[in-house]
């Protein structure tokens, strides 16, 4: 028998992402996910790190577990008779949770403050707000005022250690703001989950950040006021040791989750390493990252990336009119830049995704829809998603609306980008909620998805067999799961009693035969959606030999193309930037006389 000093007590920490409802009032929730969570990955690597150091004193040990909600059911009840067999010594901290996820958010925190748990809530929504509303919002205060503990800004440089030490001696401030401290990741500990996290996650995907900031001033976006402007990174060393470790749990495919990696200045180090890896140790990598429209003209930057295992692309496209863009601080975005960009990638043999954001001041049903026959018509994408403009707290546009006082859902539970949250000068609530949902039918048509598959076979035919699995996701997640694709996954999750507040659970004798029904017509409807997709696929394939494919978009770049094609003259604002990008090259080339300044 063990003597009396040598018994440990035990520390419960149970960290949840957590998901949103949707629009019947259940949890978005599936048995594989799409996306995995990087904030915690990041906030599971602190604690595994904190309890090898035995933060809490040699005489705790620390026991984490981290549910990642959209893919594992939350058992409040399981998680309360957990920690209250250890005296109530832990805590539930729930991480990452953004704008939409924090209804979810609150009504778990309930559930745990009313057992008397301690409970801290951190990610986008609560540091965005904190960081550039003046006073602290009636959601926030609600929060507080329920005894949670709300934490703004990153949690690296100590502070976790600092959490967890105030949750064991019942001592938690009501809240920590770090936002504007913000801390160097540079060999602090790399994200990580363990596999069975991992596994529930489609193609078993790992994520991390290599770098954190952006130094663009995009007024819809919430990163630069939570992560800044200023680059900070993880050296080399630190990606080659979290990819490694992750390789040893069977994990080899990454999204690093930079908001821009191409404006990580040590991207090429990173590669190189990355590279090492792919053809020295034999790791065969495959990787998702996320860059800008001007990344082409970083030299080596698209080979690089290629041969360090970077097999999809997504692009911030957001629009091709040059006043929206402008509007929105993309000053970054050129669309002369668009075409060359992304023959690059396409050359290359990756996947592009972009995406388009919908709901600009200047924008129209008739205008959204006319360009994106353009973009269908003259550039080689692979996937468009699409988004409703939003007011994100933590953005720009959220902070000018809220002084203005303009009207906006106070609904956070459908601030996910998919529904329309304040007002537009030009469209009324149900026009842009409609052009929003045929957006989504004009890209993904018949044609076009032959188109996309003839062009893939044109450039090579890399990938084309995982384009299929893309193609189809994208193009049916909306019509027939009803939600965004980046919040889709395989076989959705309905569980009877997890319905929001307010709204009744359904008897079940309705909700079981329903629930039935929707699984078995989605599962007949995505199995014919996927056969088209494959029938199509063939059929461009056997196109392709016999004759190879060519059209406007996969036609290499020209000097004149800013005269003929329709994306550089459909508008003035067009024509304008056209107009400028040649003043300069002239300027530039020394083709045009400069006056003589007096």
């Amino acid at each position: 028998m063990l003597a009396p000093a040598a018994i440990k007590r035990r520390f419960q920490l149970v960290l949840i992402k957590p998901s949103h409802y949707d629009d019947d009032g259940y949890v978005v929730q599936w048995r594989r996910s799409l996306i995995p969570s990087n904030s915690l990955s990041c906030v599971y690597a602190l604690a595994r790190d904190a309890a090898d150091r035995c933060v809490l004193g040699s005489d705790v040990e620390l026991d984490i577990s981290a549910c990642d909600e959209t893919n594992t059911r939350v058992r409040a009840d399981v998680i309360i008779d957990q920690i209250r067999q250890h005296d109530g010594f832990g805590m539930v901290g729930l991480v990452g949770v953004q704008s939409n996820q924090f209804p979810r958010a609150m009504d778990l925190a309930r559930r745990f403050r009313a057992a008397g748990i301690p409970v801290v809530i951190g990610g986008f929504h609560v540091s965005g707000l904190l960081s550039m509303i003046p006073e602290m919002p009636p959601d926030l205060r609600e929060a507080v005022d329920l005894g949670c503990t709300l934490f703004a800004g990153e949690a690296e440089g100590g502070r976790f250690d600092g959490i967890l030490r105030a949750a064991a001696t019942g001592t938690l401030a009501p809240v920590y703001n770090f936002v504007n401290d913000l801390p160097d990741i540079e060999a602090a500990p790399t994200p990580f989950l363990p596999r069975e996290t991992i596994a529930r996650v489609f193609d078993h995907y790992g994520s991390f950040d290599a770098g954190r900031g952006c130094p663009f001033q995009c007024s819809f976006c919430t990163i630069i006021n939570v992560q800044g402007r200023k680059s900070r990174r993880r050296t080399a060393d630190d990606v080659e040791r979290l990819v490694k470790r992750h390789w040893e749990h069977g994990v080899r495919h990454f999204f690093i989750t930079d908001d821009n990696f191409a404006r990580n200045k040590d991207w090429e180090e990173i590669f190189d390493r990355l590279i090492q890896i792919r053809e020295r140790d034999k790791i065969m990598l495959r990787l998702i990252i996320q860059v800008d429209t001007a990344c082409h003209k970083l030299p080596n930057f698209i080979d690089k990336a290629a041969r360090a295992g970077v097999h999809k692309v997504f692009i911030g496209l957001e629009n091709i009119n040059p006043d929206n863009l402008l509007g929105a601080k993309k000053r970054q975005n050129k669309i002369t830049d668009y075409r060359e960009m992304m023959l690059a990638w396409k050359n290359a043999g990756v996947i592009l995704y972009a995406g388009y954001i919908l709901g600009f001041p200047n924008d129209t049903p008739e205008s959204i829809l006319d360009d994106i026959e353009i973009i269908k018509k003259e550039l080689p994408l692979d996937i468009l998603e699409f988004f409703c403009l939003t007011p994100l707290p933590g953005s720009e546009d959220h902070k000018n609306l809220w002084q203005k006082g303009v009207w906006m859902d106070p609904d956070m539970n459908k601030y996910d980008l998919e529904h329309v949250t304040t007002g537009h000068a030009r469209m009324t609530h149900d026009a842009w909620l409609k052009v929003y949902q045929q957006a989504w039918s004009s890209y993904y048509t018949r044609e076009h998805v032959l188109t996309i598959f003839r062009r893939a076979y044109a450039l090579g035919g890399h990938g084309v067999s995982r384009l299929q699995s893309v193609v189809c996701i994208f193009s049916s997640a909306v019509s027939i799961e009803g939600v965004h694709p980046l919040q889709a996954g395989f076989l959705r999750l309905k569980f009877r009693t997890d319905r929001r507040p307010g709204l009744p659970i359904e008897p079940v004798w309705a909700f079981y035969p329903k629930y039935g029904w929707e699984l078995l017509s989605k599962g007949v409807r995505i199995g014919v959606r996927w056969l088209e997709m494959d029938r199509l696929r063939r059929q461009a394939r056997k196109e392709h030999e016999r004759q190879p494919y060519m059209d406007q978009a996969i036609t290499p770049v020209s000097a004149d193309e800013t005269d003929t094609l329709e994306m550089f003259t459909h508008n003035a604002a067009a024509r304008d930037q056209v107009a400028h990008i040649r003043k300069v090259a002239e300027l530039t080339s020394g083709k045009a006389r400069v006056p003589h300044q007096a």
